[in-house]
């Protein structure tokens, strides 16, 4: 029996570190494209930002809709799974961050926006760290 207890614990211990490892691997690709994108448009002399988005407007009743499922506790617990299929669409490890951004959006109650990036809208999912110290949201 006990020696189950040593197999499972180690066989959680190799998983933890294989999510780990492939969370990294999307934020480095995520880094990459976002430099090749930035390098482009430098090359072609065309700003980053070459028009200013709108200033969000109040919605009447005063709630500012716009950060809605953004800031942390704006979600309800039935509306993570598509904020988060939303979010994992452009990344090829679709499941481990699905997972992720499920159990992050439990927790947190929000999801932030874009496919990447973007955590500073919800600091319960930016500052939630795996036991390496890796990010444990995607």
């Amino acid at each position: 029996m006990r020696f189950m207890k040593v197999k499972i614990e180690q066989r959680d211990k190799a998983l933890e570190i294989m999510k780990d490892k492939e969370l990294d691997d999307i934020e480095k690709h995520v880094k990459a494209k976002q430099k090749i994108k930035s390098l482009t448009a430098e090359a072609t002399n065309i700003p980053d930002n070459h028009d200013e988005a709108p200033s969000p407007q109040s919605q009447p009743g005063g709630q500012n809709h716009t950060m809605y499922g953004v800031t942390q506790g704006s979600l309800q617990p039935q509306e993570c799974g598509p904020r988060c299929s939303t979010r994992c669409s452009k990344t090829q490890y679709k499941k481990p961050c699905l997972f992720f951004c499920n159990k992050c959006c439990a927790k947190c109650l929000c999801v932030p926006a874009g496919f990447y990036g973007n955590k500073e809208s919800c600091p319960c999912y930016n500052n939630w760290k795996t036991k390496r110290g890796g990010p444990k949201c995607p």
